[in-house]
């Protein structure tokens, strides 16, 4: 797995309040957001917010108790065998699979790994953020 992360993802429990609060700290919202997502470019990162329950959803864990922290890492790849390749990567390191890897709703192929503490981690095909020629994702302006 290469070291990089391509995504922070917060769960959170107001998504327009937590939007507001960004924008007030003068951070850019990314044209590709949408209703349901958030989206903002912080450097070589992209920092995203997504309802809590719905970001729970996704990764198929409760948004109760500890099974799920409020938020998802993303390592974001080029290709959905790559996606497969990681998550075996990550799970011979030690992590626990979480969701295996499986076409998602909106267009793109992902599934979901577990660090030794539980922290969630997305490994991500998305074909609409493509990755740069260092493998970072950037979003459209």
């Amino acid at each position: 797995m290469k070291q990089t992360i391509s995504f922070v993802t917060l769960g959170v429990a107001d998504l327009e309040r937590s939007r507001r609060f960004y924008r007030a700290l003068g951070w850019t919202e990314s044209p590709s957001s949408q209703t349901a997502v958030a989206f903002f470019q912080v450097g070589c990162i992209a920092f995203a917010l997504f309802g809590r329950e719905s970001l729970a959803d996704d990764a198929n864990v409760s948004s109760e108790g500890s099974g799920f922290p409020g938020f998802t890492i993303a390592h974001n790849v080029a290709s959905e065998s790559d996606v497969e390749a990681t998550l075996q990567e990550a799970l011979a390191a030690g992590g626990r699979l979480i969701r295996a890897a499986e076409k998602a709703p909106w267009g793109g192929f992902r599934g979901y790994f577990a660090d030794p503490d539980g922290f969630l981690w997305e490994v991500c095909y998305n074909p609409f953020f493509p990755l740069d020629d260092q493998g970072f994702v950037k979003l459209p302006k």
